[in-house]
């Protein structure tokens, strides 16, 4: 007969002490464990508990939030202030006739433009686009869908709204349409603010992202002289998309709010689809960012499948409201997109080895995407009997030097200065006002730190044993902040090889380097090697050094800004006008 001893807790060792208690004392153990600490943090507690329970405490920050938002609005109301000035003393534009202020109009704007002065004429709203519909004045011997052929949705929503609302009083046509586009301009500055404010956390990084847009006018928007040219309707609902992206992108953000930003970034994506017939290159951009990042491991799967759903989602919407634009369906976008999903729903344990089987199989997986993105859209050209875009893919093969084109269109396309590649004195507009060097910084020192966090990602085995590891390295390269730097890359490279799409990398280029002066990433790493990273430390630097930036910025050119919108000058056409009348 085996008898059991009972073991004495206080003179055993501590490793066999928890073992042999019966659970209650278990229990009253971990009592007495939680009372010691809590003990130990009475005094803080307290404290915190004191501060959150002083009157208009909880309230501070929606008043935080509400100062940012009025901020936000008013410097994004005074750019469009400055753009209207600027445009009404070149021209005079007040004082010119009907005739004239059409005729300022320059090339396809004028085009764009006579769209809508047609639906205002037309004898009803039905009439309207019933001739828009069956259009026979554009081409000549030839009755074209205007709905189909062009993005002029926006004139037709305009003049609905001007026939709907009491305005036609004291509000002539041609002042609400100019007005309008000058109102997205607002819109622009605005999506500018949010996306540096919610990279950084502070109102500040907004301020100076809006002050720099406004000053790099130049460089970032020609609003002022090309009213009606689609990029100037389209640009501020890509600008209101990619902040509703970082928003989305945001750690710990709630489902429902998850699912109010998404509605966000639908209905921005398909305002920026719907507005400019550029808009399938710059979403398979942007789907390679999505993609790049998916397999660098900063997204989860329901974030990219997600953000890939509302890009189709727009494509397929603005393909039915342009009747059954084949040439969407061919779009290279929609293959790839189709294609991406496709692989990532067959392709199991992608995420899922070590280090020299994860880049293997990335590699295998990049292959197969494009491989079936290649196949899926030469058949669709073949099915739909699509050539409508062949001339830009000849000009991207001959701009690059892959071969020589007769086409006419690629070759009208090399001879624009437009489409050269960017002059670099545009560099030298960037560094004088101070917005060139604090992006060069963030960029680089944020690229550098994305490329260690993702050999550190691709280095785990994905099997959820290192998951506490994972969200430490994470959170240094926030998935927020790991799609605006590969978007300002993306886009830079593009800019740097097409200068008409400069103004997709020059107005978030703004907000990306007002967020590396105002965000922490950047600077936490510089005070870390000077050894001096301490929250007193990064508050000063963080406040400080935005607010003499601005206050620098305010002492050079605010007398230059108003100096240029007092300039007077004359729209003064008189041939053109001649030929006008003589045509009327």
């Amino acid at each position: 007969m085996k008898v059991r001893r009972r073991r004495n807790s206080s003179l055993d060792d501590n490793s066999g002490a928890t073992q042999d208690r019966p659970p209650l004392l278990k229990l009253v153990a971990k009592d007495n464990l939680r009372d010691y600490k809590s003990g130990q943090r009475g005094t803080e507690e307290c404290l915190k508990l004191s501060w959150n329970h002083i009157p208009g405490r909880n309230c501070w920050p929606a008043v935080v939030i509400a100062a940012g938002l009025l901020l936000a609005g008013v410097i994004g109301l005074f750019h469009a202030w400055c753009v209207y000035s600027i445009h009404e003393n070149l021209l005079w534009f007040s004082h010119l006739k009907e005739v004239e202020r059409e005729i300022s109009f320059r090339t396809e704007c004028g085009l764009y433009y006579s769209y809508y002065k047609q639906m205002l004429k037309a004898p009803s709203i039905q009439q309207g686009l019933y001739e828009l519909i069956h259009d026979n004045t554009t081409e000549s011997k030839r009755t074209i869908n205007i709905l189909q052929r062009m993005n002029i949705y926006q004139e037709v929503f305009l003049s609905i709204l001007y026939r709907v609302l009491p305005i036609q009083t004291y509000l002539e046509p041609i002042y609400f349409y100019i007005y309008t586009v000058f109102a997205l301009q607002t819109v622009y500055v605005i999506a500018l603010f949010i996306t540096s404010w919610l990279l950084s956390d502070s109102w500040l990084a907004g301020a100076l992202s809006g002050v720099w847009y406004i000053l790099n006018r130049v460089d970032t928007t020609r609003v002022e002289f090309t009213i009606s040219l689609r990029e100037n309707w389209s640009i501020p609902f890509f600008a209101l998309q990619v902040a509703a992206i970082t928003c989305y992108l945001r750690p710990q953000l709630k489902p429902i709010h998850q699912r109010v930003v998404l509605w966000l970034v639908f209905v921005s994506t398909f305002c920026f689809c719907l507005t400019w017939q550029f808009n399938q290159f710059v979403l398979l951009v942007q789907a390679l960012i999505i993609f790049t990042l998916d397999c660098l491991d900063f997204f989860t799967a329901e974030q990219v499948v997600s953000l890939y759903l509302m890009q189709v989602l727009s494509l397929l919407l603005v393909w039915l409201l342009q009747f059954c634009n084949s040439m969407i369906l061919g779009s290279l976008v929609l293959s790839f997109i189709v294609s991406a999903l496709f692989i990532k729903h067959f392709q199991t344990g992608l995420k899922t080895g070590g280090f020299a089987i994860r880049v293997g199989k990335l590699a295998l997986h990049t292959v197969l995407v494009l491989t079936l993105t290649f196949t899926i859209n030469y058949s669709a050209k073949k099915i739909l009997q699509l050539k409508s875009d062949e001339h830009i893919f000849k000009f991207i093969k001959a701009k690059f030097g892959f071969g020589a084109t007769r086409d006419f269109d690629a070759s009208l396309y090399l001879c624009e200065e437009a489409f050269g590649l960017l002059p670099l004195d545009t560099f030298e507009r960037l560094a004088g006002t101070v917005l060139l060097y604090p992006y060069l910084c963030t960029l680089s020192v944020l690229f550098i730190l994305l490329l260690l966090v993702a050999l550190s990602n691709l280095s785990l085995n994905g099997s959820g044993q290192a998951s506490g590891e994972r969200e430490d390295r994470t959170f240094r390269m926030r998935p927020d902040v790991a799609y605006n730097l590969l978007h300002t890359v993306f886009f830079g490279l593009l800019a740097f090889s097409t200068m008409r799409m400069k103004y997709l990398w020059t107005g978030h280029m703004c907000a990306f380097a007002a967020f590396g002066v105002c965000g922490k990433e950047v600077w936490s790493l510089y005070l870390r090697v000077l050894r001096c990273n301490t929250k007193t430390m990064m508050r000063l630097i963080r406040y400080s050094v935005p607010i003499v930036i601005l206050a620098f910025l305010y002492y050079k050119f605010w007398p230059r800004l108003m100096e240029e919108i007092s300039e007077l000058r004359e729209f003064y056409d008189p041939d053109t006008v001649e030929l006008m009348e003589w045509i009327r």
